[in-house]
């Protein structure tokens, strides 16, 4: 479904500011992709759904979320990111500060799109987009795309997964400020600010996919939550509170300002809800009854199990080196190893103070670390290529 407008409340100024910026955008793009391989640009995410953040000042309405676009290129994927890959990478950067925002470029092929199956991402992009360059049927044989119901649960569960990788990201920011440091920066408030509203749109988000209720537009989804009732769920009714607060946040986001004791009860009480949330869609997902992190975090089978032993390898080695070769994890797909550590760094307290997930977490992230802030440090080296 192709957008008019980038927001749904945003001032006339910022609608084409945004518009300005969009083209400004796509003469860059075209004078590095050559016209014969440039299939389309599309502008997805917040602002391609008509959702876009409006943050207001007392002078003007300003933009807030990523601009996400997607370069639709002729050929092999892989090929054309190691030919552009670095090039737009490049050009978001130099752009970004220009725009007022981060602008962010993801390579793709419309034969690729055509014959791959839905994902939330997918599903986001095709479901509701602004086509900058192309053909107004860009996605026009792309339809499994517009299905929600065949989202898989592994998607929800990757969701989840992002979203609570960006709460042990908040907590690393409150934890680990210099000691004469009074408070928090506008830049660290913001930052966590951002992510816990992101974690609570997340929890109900995700009950939504692993139910077959997802929908492009976040104020539908927040209808469609409203309305979902299941016994099995305690924890529904504090999930809806917050999904109403994410969604909130994300059409009108507001710089966060709080002392941080109160970020940090927060982050504790939204991350005990996610940890329901989290077990409740892994034992979902994967068939079993863990009851507590530790159970889940210890857990011997593969959490991965639909993905190719041999490819796996070929990533472990890409990501640890060649003593990956060496290790039984070595046939299982890395995001198995984060989604392990995750529940331990996130969830699991004082982890020092305990020897053996010292030693799990060192063989999951094949690190010499021994303390929180270094496997966190080792955590975030391989969630950028497996979030």
């Amino acid at each position: 479904m192709k957008h008019q407008r980038f927001t749904i409340n945003g001032s006339p100024e910022l609608e084409n500011r945004l518009s300005q910026t969009c083209q400004e955008i796509l003469a860059e793009v075209q004078a590095l992709v050559p016209s014969k391989k440039l299939e389309g640009l599309v502008l997805g995410g917040g602002y391609g759904r008509g959702e876009g953040g409006v943050l207001r000042t007392g002078a003007e309405d300003r933009p807030y979320n990523d601009l996400e676009f997607y370069v639709f290129i002729t050929g092999n994927r892989l090929l054309n990111e190691r030919f552009y890959g670095g090039k737009l990478r490049d050009l978001g950067e130099r752009l970004s500060p220009k725009a007022g925002l981060h602008v962010e470029f993801k390579i793709d092929s419309l034969k690729r799109l055509r014959r791959s199956s839905v994902s939330i991402f997918s599903y986001d992009l095709v479901a509701g987009h602004k086509i900058i360059l192309g053909d107004e049927k860009l996605f026009a044989d792309c339809k499994q795309h517009l299905e929600p119901g065949g989202i898989p649960l592994s998607e929800a569960l990757r969701l989840l997964f992002n979203r609570c990788t960006g709460l042990l990201l908040a907590r690393e920011v409150l934890a680990c400020r210099q000691p004469a440091q009074p408070g928090l920066s506008a830049e660290q408030a913001d930052f966590v600010g951002r992510n816990l509203a992101k974690a609570q749109l997340c929890l109900g988000d995700s009950v939504l996919a692993a139910c077959g209720e997802y929908h492009w537009s976040c104020i539908e989804r927040e209808r469609h939550l409203a309305r979902f009732e299941s016994e099995s769920m305690p924890w529904l009714n504090a999930v809806k509170a917050h999904h109403k607060a994410g969604v909130e946040f994300k059409l009108l986001p507001r710089q966060i300002s709080k002392p941080i004791a109160q970020f940090e009860q927060e982050r504790r009480d939204l991350g005990a809800l996610a940890l329901q949330v989290w077990l409740w869609l892994e034992n979902r997902r994967l068939g079993c009854n863990f009851e507590s992190v530790r159970d889940y975090a210890f857990h011997g089978p593969a959490k991965c199990p639909d993905t190719s032993p041999w490819r796996n390898y070929l990533l472990n080695l890409r990501s640890f080196g060649a003593k990956a070769a060496l290790v039984p994890l070595s046939l299982r797909y890395p995001r198995e190893r984060l989604l392990n550590a995750l529940s331990l760094l996130l969830w699991n307290g004082e982890i020092s103070k305990e020897p053996k997930t010292v030693r799990h977490l060192q063989r999951q992230l094949a690190t010499d670390a021994a303390d929180w802030s270094g496997f966190v440090t080792a955590y975030k080296k391989i969630w950028v290529h497996y979030g």
